[in-house]
């Protein structure tokens, strides 16, 4: 359910209500999937992008780079990623499931998949210095739409000092876009736990920011644990909240937008903007995008098998003011100030301040 309202100076209607990925393109080896402004508009508002990758068995997304720095986060599997910093050398890391990668502008990366089991991975970004606002444009080092292919031969050959005929079969061996499955008999690059050190930080056993019984979990990604971030532009966390649980309605103090993918599970969630107008009352579920407005407050239910998600904040070191719980704003007032803001007696007050005393963002389910 949609509600209208005015966003801003603007005047007009918004749409907020989460979306799915659109597939791009891939084969056998995996697909490549995007959300898109002409359908999330916030994307293009918030100056965000939004990806996914899934690869099969084998599957391999060949080296490129993008317009736009980003995180990465592995919704589920494991497999092994190729990431190659500017002038530094290249990094082979196993990964796994709750990974979190901070990928700045102008590295080079590569995606492999060696298990049985599907990889799939989240990239979320800005894209303000990008080529299309509201997606990332991602560059091939080699395919058919490969950077070698748009050099001539004598281009290439002068530049990496090779005789034609090896020019010309490197450019036209690999006709795939983007995605190849490769043979069992052809082996990669083994990967180096040690590698992943500075680099990645697993969210599902890193300490927990907040935990609430019977209520949620988080962890938040900043450039505390993961100082590379700073780099990125980019702070994100991961909710995981219990059955029938509320997360405490909250904005983005800082000014931030709050992009979201649902991982698993489902819930209602509600938005509400200026004037005090409800903007967004929805259904969320498994695969869900979308976009919380700077300073609009936002609050989800999760439905009796919980609610998973993953998000990123457009600031480095995100602050986040919850307005109900033990460290709610209301909690910090005066109890004068409660009674002339709501208008209520003293009696009224202090049942409502004396309520959620111990309970921080994440609420149990009603006994």
């Amino acid at each position: 359910m949609i509600i209208g309202s005015c966003y801003g100076e603007l005047e007009k209607k918004i749409d907020l209500s989460p979306k799915f990925a659109k597939k791009v393109f891939g084969g056998d080896g995996g697909y490549y999937y995007s959300w898109f402004p002409n359908e999330l508009a916030m994307l293009e508002k918030a100056n965000v992008g939004a990806a996914k990758l899934r690869l099969e068995k084998y599957g391999f997304l060949l080296p490129h780079y993008s317009d736009s720095p980003k995180v990465a986060y592995v919704l589920r599997g494991k497999g092994v990623a190729g990431i190659v910093l500017p002038a530094k050398e290249e990094k082979v890391l196993p990964i796994k499931t709750g990974d979190a990668i901070a990928l700045p502008f102008g590295v080079v990366t590569w995606w492999y998949n060696k298990d049985d089991s599907e990889l799939e991975i989240l990239f979320l970004g800005e894209t303000s210095k990008g080529h299309k606002v509201g997606t990332f444009t991602n560059f091939f080092l080699t395919g058919s739409n490969g950077i070698f292919t748009g050099f001539s031969t004598e281009f290439v050959g002068r530049a990496w000092d090779l005789d034609q005929s090896v020019v010309r079969m490197m450019v036209h061996n690999q006709t795939s876009k983007g995605i190849v499955k490769l043979g069992s008999s052809i082996k990669m690059t083994e990967p180096r736990e040690e590698h992943r050190e500075g680099l990645v930080l697993n969210c599902l056993e890193a300490p927990l920011n907040v935990d609430v019984k019977n209520g949620g979990r988080s962890v938040v990604l900043n450039t505390t644990n993961l100082p590379l971030v700073s780099e990125v532009g980019l702070g994100a966390d991961l909710v995981r909240l219990d059955g029938g649980a509320m997360v405490s309605p909250g904005f983005s103090c800082d000014s931030a937008y709050q992009v979201t993918h649902i991982i698993r599970g489902s819930g209602r969630a509600q938005i509400v903007g200026i004037d005090g107008k409800r903007v967004l009352e929805t259904r969320v579920e498994a695969g869900n995008l979308f976009i919380v407005p700077r300073f609009f407050v936002v609050s989800k239910i999760a439905d009796p098998e919980g609610l998973e998600w993953f998000s990123i904040m457009s600031t480095p070191a995100p602050i986040f003011t919850n307005l109900a719980g033990s460290n709610g704003a209301w909690k910090a007032l005066s109890p004068r100030v409660i009674q002339a803001s709501f208008n209520v007696g003293d009696d009224t007050e202090k049942q409502f301040r004396s309520k959620r005393a111990s309970e921080a963002v994440f609420f149990p389910p009603p006994k």
